[in-house]
Order: structure tokens, then C-alpha cells, then sequence
């Protein structure tokens, strides 16, 4: 029967953290973060995969302001960075929306303009 013996010097105290090794305890601490980034993962895919699924009827005041900033938040990011005219503009939908100088203007899917008054 083959057994394992350590050595018989006697060890630095940097060397054994409480009984264990340093590189056991970078070991175990390396696990420890990956499964909390793991974890971490698991719920926010799982908060993804559900956010459609709130029901405002059974929000209180406090929560449904809450929701509703949210919702408006996202909203308002989506339509900074998607260019709805030009979506439009491609299946061949005239819009209107504000131009640099804040006036209503019809945007015309060969690409001019015209002010409404």
C-alpha cells in the first residue's frame, strides 16, 4: 500500500493558511468566484427570460412608478439608438418626426423632407 508522507520540516507560517496551503486556499477561492459569476448568470438570464411576464394589476403605487420608470427608461434607450426612419424609410413608409431645429417635418422614403405647417 503506497502512502504519502510530508516532509518533516516544519512549515512557514505564510506557507499554511488554518491548516491548509496557500495554493489550496487560491484553489478554493477561484471556485468560489466562479460559481458565484455563474450564479450571477443564472438569475440575471432567468430575469430576462421573464421580465415580459409582470402583471401592472397586481403592482402597488410604489412598484408600478418603479415599473413604469423602468419600462420608460428602456423605451427611451431603444429609440436613441434604432433609426426608426430609416427602418421605415426602407419599406417604403413616409413618417414625420422633428428635425435638428424642432419642427415637425415628413420624411419621405426616397429621402427628401418637407416642414409641416
Amino acid at each position: 500500500m503506497l502512502k504519502v508522507v510530508h516532509d518533516a520540516v516544519e512549515p512557514n507560517e505564510n506557507d499554511i493558511v488554518a491548516g491548509r496551503s496557500l495554493l489550496d486556499e487560491i484553489v478554493r477561492d477561484g471556485a468560489r468566484q466562479m460559481l458565484a459569476a455563474a450564479l450571477q448568470a443564472e438569475v440575471a438570464a432567468y430575469i430576462e427570460a421573464h421580465a415580459g411576464e409582470v402583471d401592472e394589476r397586481e403592482l402597488n403605487v410604489e412598484e408600478r412608478v418603479v415599473y413604469n420608470a423602468e419600462l420608460d427608461a428602456s423605451i427611451s434607450a431603444a429609440a436613441r439608438t434604432i433609426r426608426f426612419g430609416e427602418i421605415f424609410a426602407a419599406r417604403g413608409v413616409t413618417t414625420v418626426a422633428l428635425d435638428e431645429h424642432g419642427r415637425l417635418t415628413r420624411h419621405h422614403p426616397d429621402g427628401t423632407t418637407n416642414p409641416l405647417e
